[in-house]
């Protein structure tokens, strides 16, 4: 734990000014709870032994006063320990979004949807508590006891000796406990992780699910991974309710002792009945902070165990470092210089070595797994090389800072990212709205007509997956997107896959005045998308085997031919 403070630390002490606030409202709080046992001495010994009449009206306005002082000292500090709480909870939320987002694409694949969207709600969720709750509350209830045992030993020390020195035996219990909570916390949040990825993935894929009619099969898988989520959180409960009910044991046995000795004071007459009665609430009011501090302890191990999770992913380094230079030109050149790549002791790129100028137009073909796609996201730093090396413009591609090199990409890939926003901020996605621009790239992907005939035009909202458009309007409107970046290099992916072949040619004649002088580099299995290209590469198990024209390949190429021949035309 004390670990975890360490981290947050830089994050807490931004909020010094809330913090005094806290403190004041915690400092209110305690006067009045100690004031609470003083005015029962004088409730005791002059209001009802002595019988003093001005008592009568004292008392009662003393307590009303006691307690609108402690309510005013509870709302200072709550309404600022959670705008302390909201407040980090919401910039770590952004902080572990940004951090995921920006590490390599090698851990995003890795690591599932549901784990990664369960650390940045669940997990983030869970630390508010350590963040805003526990440091004011634990410090809150242990000036409480502090306050309240200095009160009791002013009282009598030889009696607050025999009622407070059960306090040590808490102790011990609550350390065994909170290492038990901390093992089930890390259980169960890995286990919400799980039933997170299982409600993604039935989300995601309930098109295949309604098609096969697996809709019980589904609910039967999600129900294993429920029900082990709630046996994990019942054995946490089972563990960490036990500290309430074992303190008050400990405390019932603290006041048993307080009476017995107490007791024996009053009949020996060294002790009045007044003060018995404020030190006897004293000692109760001692064992309820304590009784709290004991619960915060085993609640926070819950905390730090999401703690662990975040900071875990905080601490991850990215195995692709950013570059410094700042590419600011058009990219005019790209040469693969032996460039291998491994996953797994296997070469996805095997020594690949070809240079490509400004204006050509390239296509890769090859078996599945043969490596194309894998060659594009050289080109784009998903990964680097394990050894050679991807040079842009004569520079290694390692030496440009990211977003700069990027900024000169368009990519168009096999899936189809549509964001739950307009049509047009779907074109000019990350980029400001020019309407005239968005209109210019929607006529070259040919989807002026269709987008014509929505309601809202430009403007009308896609929903989630864009699941209101058909395939090949999905497919022009990421077509429409690179056009619109106004990139130098364009990537095509199985880029016009979901479209007839009439559409395609459209967009081909299209994009061949558009493209004239960029970068072209086209991954297809039509022939009519690579038969004009100025050279087309064939990859085999991350080797090119062959390149050359169409009309080249077909004539000196065997693997090619009989690519050529499983070609849809």
């Amino acid at each position: 734990m004390k670990q975890i403070f360490k981290r947050y630390w830089p994050y807490i002490k931004e909020y010094k000014l809330q913090y005094i606030f806290v403190l004041f409202g915690i400092i209110l709080t305690v006067s009045a709870t100690t004031a609470t046992a003083h005015i029962m001495k004088p409730l005791m010994d002059d209001m009802f032994i002595a019988k003093k009449e001005e008592m009568l009206y004292l008392i009662p306005f003393g307590l009303v006063g006691i307690y609108f002082v402690k309510a005013v000292g509870r709302y200072i500090q709550s309404v600022y320990m959670s705008y302390i709480g909201q407040h980090i909870v919401t910039r770590f939320r952004e902080l572990l979004l940004g951090k995921i987002i920006s590490l390599d694409m090698e851990f995003l694949y890795k690591n599932r949807s549901g784990e990664l969207i369960s650390r940045v709600t669940n997990d983030i969720g869970r630390i508010q508590y350590f963040v805003s709750n526990m440091l004011p509350e634990l410090f809150r209830e242990t000036l409480t006891v502090v306050g309240l045992m200095a009160y009791v030993i002013y009282l009598n020390s030889t009696l607050a000796f025999y009622s407070l020195i059960v306090v040590p035996l808490v102790i011990y219990p609550l350390i065994l406990i909170a290492k038990k909570l901390k093992k089930y916390s890390h259980r169960s949040q890995a286990k919400n992780a799980d039933v997170v990825t299982r409600l993604t993935e039935v989300f995601n894929n309930s098109e295949i699910i309604k098609a096969n009619a697996t809709e019980k099969y589904e609910t039967k898988r999600f129900s294993l991974q429920n029900w082990q989520f709630f046996k994990i959180n019942m054995k946490t409960v089972y563990v960490g309710e036990i500290v309430s009910p074992l303190m008050e044991i400990i405390g019932a046995a603290g006041l048993a002792a307080v009476i017995f000795v107490g007791g024996k004071e009053v009949y020996e007459g060294r002790m009045s009945v007044g003060e018995f009665t404020a030190f006897l609430t004293a000692v109760g009011l001692v064992f309820q902070p304590v009784r709290r501090i004991g619960s915060i302890y085993s609640k926070v191990q819950d905390a730090v165990a999401a703690s662990e999770r975040v900071f875990e992913v905080l601490d991850t380094k990215n195995r692709i470092t950013n570059g410094t230079k700042v590419l600011n030109e058009d990219i005019t050149s790209i040469e693969y210089k032996n460039v291998v790549l491994k996953y797994s002791g296997y070469n996805l790129l095997d020594d690949i070595s070809l240079s490509i100028k400004k204006g050509e137009n390239i296509a890769l073909v090859g078996d599945s797994g043969g490596g194309k796609s894998t060659f594009i996201n050289m080109i784009l730093r998903f990964y680097d090389p394990d050894s050679g090396s991807v040079l842009i413009n004569g520079t290694n591609i390692k030496e440009y800072e990211n977003s700069s090199l990027k900024h000169h990409i368009s990519l168009v890939s096999q899936r189809i990212y549509i964001f739950q926003d307009t049509l047009a901020a779907n074109v000019a996605y990350g980029q400001e709205i020019d309407e005239k621009r968005v209109d210019e790239a929607l006529k070259l992907a040919d989807a002026s007509e269709f987008v014509a005939s929505l309601k809202d035009g430009i403007h009308t909202l896609m929903e989630e997956f864009g699941v209101n458009l058909s395939g090949g309007q999905r497919q022009r409107l990421a077509i429409a997107r690179a056009i619109y970046k106004h990139s130098s290099l364009i990537l095509f992916d199985e880029a016009t896959s979901a479209l007839d072949n009439e559409s395609e040619k459209r967009i081909h004649a299209a994009l061949d005045s558009y493209t004239k002088d960029k970068i072209t580099i086209t991954i297809a299995h039509r022939l009519s998308t690579i038969e004009h290209a100025d050279k087309i590469l064939v990859l085999q198990k991350g080797k090119i085997v062959a390149s050359g024209s169409h009309q080249e390949l077909l004539e000196s190429s065997e693997v090619y031919q009989r690519l050529a021949g499983t070609f849809a035309e």
